[in-house]
Order: structure tokens, then C-alpha cells, then sequence
């Protein structure tokens, strides 16, 4: 049987092979101490440093699904309080009509009415021309400033030429697109029977003494507000829907990074101790090959 010389070369060579060994371990547990990470590159595990990236992908499209979602109930809540405001102003022209009809009321008090009403119009445009980010709300896909405007005789009318077949879209999920404004004549009516018509035809009415005019403006009124609350309450269930998409956006978010952090993060109880594993181990070795590599002047002679 064959006898194999050892020298004392390939002693050395064995002796700083296992320490070196041995070093890259400490210092790789060193590493992923200081970093809090167990993959600081691919080579340190391909598949999870793979499965981390597809995760943070994930990641960043939950977080934009939460943003897309943080701006959509940044319309939705602007729309919403401007249509209550919007009610409150037609119920209290209604109550003006109410007024003027109670058979007690002479032509100084109607015509004071007639001022009331129409104040309340120019209020009710200035809700119309309610604004989020300087777009208004009620003005569809424009690039215009306001939703509604008044020309020289006093006539209010919708802003864009055409109203838009999509809308403001957002989207706050997979496969969740929300429409976050509202088109003016789907909530105020169309141009020519709009509530902005039917107030200026109350205060007209209400100045000439013409009660049958009076009592059909105020008709028209009560369509106009349950127009208006009916358009609230789309609002309102647009709404809901965008909250729902940011709780399962926000909940997918914390998941995946939950995962993440189970493939990336550090073991910092068990890295500890295998750090203080590692640092025996290669104190030791560095003993035991000082005591055995003490070569003698044979030694170099062989």
C-alpha cells in the first residue's frame, strides 16, 4: 500500500486552507449582523435573492395602489361635500318657493326672495366650480379651470365642450378602476333644464308676481335635489369601494412584507450565537495550528 509523504508545505498549505475557511465564515455572520440581512448579494442565496425581488415588485404595486387610492378619496371626499352643500342650498331655495306661495307674502318680500334665490345660484355655481389639486371636480376630463361659467346675461352653463366617456380614473387594485369625478349635468342637470335654470326662473317668476311660475320652479327644484342626493350616494358607494381597495392594498403590502423580511431579514438571536460559534471555532483553529505548525531546521532541510 502505497505511503503518502505529507511536508511540511502541504501542512501549511492544509493548516491556512481550513483557517482561511473558517474566516470567511466569522465574516460572513459578521456581515449579516451588521446589515440585518442574510442576502447582501445573489451569491449568497440565488433563489431567495430572486423571490425577494419578485416580492418587492409586489411590494411597489400595493404601494401604488395605495397612493392611486389616498388621491381618489381626495376627489371622492371633495365631491361628496360639495354635494351636501349643493342639497342644502336647493333645500333652502325650496323653502324660499314654499315661502313665496303662502298667500301672506306681498311683492317687496318676494322680490327680497328673489335676491335670496338669486344668491344662493351664485353660490351653487361656486360649489359647481368646486376644485382638488386645481381640477375641478364637476368638469370631467378638461383642462379648463372652473365646471360651469356665466356669460354676460347672466346664464350659467357647463364649462367643456363635450363630457368625457370614461372620466377621471384611478386605479386602487387589480383590476379596480374607480371613477373619481362626476360630470356637472349628471348632478345639476342638463344645460337649458339644469338647476342653475330652473333657480334664475324661480327669482323671475318670483319678481313678477307669477305664481304658476313660482310653483313649477319649485317642482323642478325638488327633481333637482334628489338628483343631487342621488348623485351623492354613487359618491358615496365609489367611495366605500376606494376604501376597501386601500385596506387590502395596505393588508397585501404588510403581507408580502412579512415575507420579504422572513427570506432577507437576520436571525439576530440565532446569527448571535453562531457568530459566537464561529469566533471559538477559528480561535481554536488558530491555536491548534500554532502548536503544530512549529517547524524545525529538519523541517526546512527535508
Amino acid at each position: 500500500m502505497p505511503t503518502v509523504r505529507m511536508t511540511q508545505t502541504m501542512m501549511s498549505h492544509q493548516a491556512m486552507g481550513g483557517m482561511q475557511i473558517g474566516l470567511n465564515r466569522l465574516a460572513k455572520v459578521q456581515e449579516q449582523l451588521a446589515t440585518g440581512r442574510i442576502i447582501n448579494r445573489p451569491s449568497d442565496d440565488p433563489t431567495g435573492a430572486t423571490s425577494a425581488m419578485r416580492i418587492r415588485t409586489s411590494v411597489a404595486a400595493q404601494e401604488q395602489f395605495t397612493r392611486n387610492g389616498e388621491d381618489a378619496m381626495g376627489w371622492l371626499n371633495q365631491l361628496d361635500a360639495s354635494l351636501a352643500d349643493a342639497t342644502d342650498q336647493v333645500r333652502r331655495a325650496r323653502e324660499l318657493a314654499g315661502q313665496a306661495t303662502s298667500g301672506a307674502v306681498g311683492q317687496p318680500s318676494r322680490d327680497a326672495l328673489a335676491a335670496e334665490i338669486d344668491q344662493i345660484r351664485d353660490g351653487l355655481m361656486a360649489t359647481a366650480n368646486a376644485t382638488y389639486l386645481d381640477r375641478p371636480v364637476f368638469g370631467g376630463v378638461t383642462s379648463g379651470k372652473v365646471a360651469y361659467e356665466k356669460d354676460g346675461a347672466g346664464v350659467i352653463t357647463y364649462a367643456p365642450t363635450a363630457t368625457a366617456t370614461q372620466g377621471v380614473l384611478r386605479t386602487v387594485g387589480d383590476g379596480a378602476v374607480v371613477r373619481v369625478d362626476m360630470e356637472g349635468p349628471d348632478a345639476f342637470g342638463p344645460d337649458g333644464d339644469s338647476v342653475f335654470d330652473h333657480l334664475a326662473a324661480l327669482a323671475t317668476a318670483l319678481r313678477s308676481g307669477d305664481a304658476a311660475g313660482v310653483t313649477a320652479a319649485a317642482d323642478a327644484l325638488d327633481l333637482d335635489g334628489k338628483n343631487i342626493i342621488n348623485s351623492q350616494a354613487e359618491i358615496g358607494a365609489r367611495t366605500n369601494r376606494v376604501e376597501y381597495s386601500l385596506t387590502a392594498a395596505s393588508d397585501a403590502a404588510l403581507r408580502l412584507k412579512s415575507s420579504l423580511s422572513e427570506i432577507e431579514n437576520t436571525d439576530m438571536v440565532k446569527a448571535t450565537v453562531d457568530l459566537q460559534l464561529q469566533t471559538v471555532a477559528y480561535q481554536a483553529a488558530l491555536g491548534a495550528t500554532a502548536k503544530v505548525m512549529q517547524p524545525s531546521l529538519l523541517d526546512f532541510l527535508r
